[in-house]
């Protein structure tokens, strides 16, 4: 054997060991492993056989399949002819970029003071960390890849149509690809025509990138809390939301998410009938509640009856304050002898209205807050129970969606919101190769020009190389360090 095949020998089993090592030490499990390793090797066929130069294809660190095109040049020679228009687009998403930018660092730091202050104890698993459709826990497959395609595609077309609004050819459009799954995108751009254009022209196409995905995560946005309004309870009644423990209801047997529909025969439509009928009974009163069952998608609800006897508001208030005036007189002043059913109320209507407070409460910066909603939901936008509940209101598209089709328009604009922000907010931070990471480089290349100005331009060169490598290593450490701080624990 030859020291060259010796070689060649040793590359094919690396890779094989450091899978076999993921799956011992539990970094990932063994169907992913044996899913990259089969992908890997597949790779590493279809290239020594010359399959991918033929197809026009590339491999990248190892597992990425870059799949390359000319479509949609001619589209982008039409949508990008009004090139003033898109110059002041760009020149607009610089600043987007900046402030954006700013708050990825915000963030970032902010998350690793919490980390060293309370330290993690439990390691956030592979899967998850890399927010994979189908894969990480809290990540479905099928409206997350759309949204991520289509993501995907109006961040690379847009740094297409930049290049183009500044005369730069682009050769090719491009997925890159780790199976069946998209993990990133291209334009690219006639190498020569990037490294002799100005460089704030360059600034401008690495910022409109993330700037389009931030400008769609808001209309989106916008068009999503249209949908919400188009849905309303499909049930009258007052849902138990939850349930006190050891409290009348709970003594009785209602069950989180039932419905109650009648008290001792009073009708109740909504929270305000409820809260008229309660204030007719006292502490220690029994009455009859007729309520449905669990809201499961496409099964009959079923009614039943529960005798409960009404526990005393004032002595439930007064434990849960422990006697503290200030909180009792928060928690509505009740009275001795005040009727207490032990329920968090809701109208049939929470799923929704929890994502309309965020919209509400936080304004531009509700995408960060609704980012934590899929992970709270085990991957659903809202609780079953609560979405089981929802139905098409009078609106005309609701109409006509019907309320399956309210509910898939629903859950498709979240995740293309979702999606969106998450790819325009990560590209943001200031490590190369993402935009970010080129946008440091080549502004502290521009200040570096102004401030020595007179200086050896290969001096200035190397100065804002430095920059951006020490940059790169800072920030990558920031984010780094939480992922690793459990392995300490």
């Amino acid at each position: 054997m030859t020291m060259d095949e010796e070689g060649g020998h040793r590359a094919s089993v690396i890779p094989i060991l450091f899978l076999i090592m993921l799956v011992y030490y539990g970094v990932a499990p063994f169907w992913l492993v044996a899913s990259i390793g089969i992908w890997y090797y597949s790779l590493n066929y279809l290239e020594e056989g010359g399959h991918l130069d033929s197809w026009n294809f590339d491999r990248v660190l190892g597992i990425i399949l870059m799949a390359r095109t000319n479509r949609g040049k001619s589209l982008l020679e039409y949508v990008s002819r009004n090139r003033k228009f898109w110059r002041g687009f760009g020149e607009l998403s610089i600043w987007v970029c900046f402030l954006f930018m700013a708050a990825v660092v915000y963030l970032i730091s902010a998350s690793l003071v919490s980390s060293l202050r309370n330290p993690p104890t439990e390691v956030l698993p592979a899967t998850d960390v890399l927010l994979i459709p189908g894969v990480t826990s809290f990540v479905p497959f099928w409206w997350p890849i759309i949204a991520l395609v289509i993501a995907l595609l109006i961040h690379e077309y847009s740094h297409g149509i930049q290049a183009r609004a500044h005369g730069m050819e682009v050769r090719n459009f491009g997925l890159l690809l780790i199976g069946p799954l998209p993990v990133g995108a291209f334009a690219e751009p006639e190498h020569l025509d990037m490294s002799i254009a100005p460089r704030r022209e360059r600034i401008r196409l690495y910022a409109a990138g993330p700037s389009i995905n931030i400008l769609a995560t808001y209309i989106v946005l916008i068009l999503l809390s249209s949908t919400a309004a188009g849905l309303v309870a499909e049930q009258s009644g007052v849902h138990a939301a939850a349930i006190v423990e050891d409290s009348a209801a709970d003594e009785a047997g209602l069950l989180p998410y039932e419905t109650i529909i009648y008290i001792d025969g009073h009708g109740i439509g909504d929270r305000d009938d409820f809260s008229e009928v309660m204030e007719q009974f006292s502490a220690g009163d029994t009455v009859l509640l007729t309520v449905l069952s669990n809201p499961i998608e496409g099964e009959t609800r079923e009614s039943r009856h529960l005798n409960v006897t009404l526990g005393d508001r004032f002595e439930a208030v007064s434990e849960r304050c422990e006697g503290n005036a200030s909180c009792i007189e928060m928690l509505d002043s009740p009275s001795p002898g005040d009727p207490y059913l032990g329920i968090y109320t809701s109208d049939g209507t929470s799923g929704i209205l929890r994502f309309s407070y965020v919209v509400d409460e936080y304004g531009v910066f509700s995408p960060i807050f609704l980012l934590s909603f899929p992970m709270s939901f085990d991957g659903h936008v809202m609780m079953p129970e609560e979405r089981a509940m929802l139905g098409a209101g009078d609106g005309a598209i609701a109409s006509a969606l019907g309320t399956d089709g309210m509910l898939m328009l629903f859950d498709f604009l979240f995740w293309l919101m979702w999606i969106n922000f998450l790819l325009g907010f990560a590209n943001l931070i200031p490590i190369i190769p993402f935009d970010g990471g080129h946008i440091v480089k080549d502004t502290s290349h521009s200040l570096l020009s102004r401030v020595l100005r007179g200086e050896n331009p290969m001096k200035i060169e190397m100065l804002a190389n430095k920059f951006s490598y020490y940059t790169t290593i800072a920030v990558l450490s920031i984010v780094v360090i939480p992922l690793i701080i459990p392995l300490f624990y």
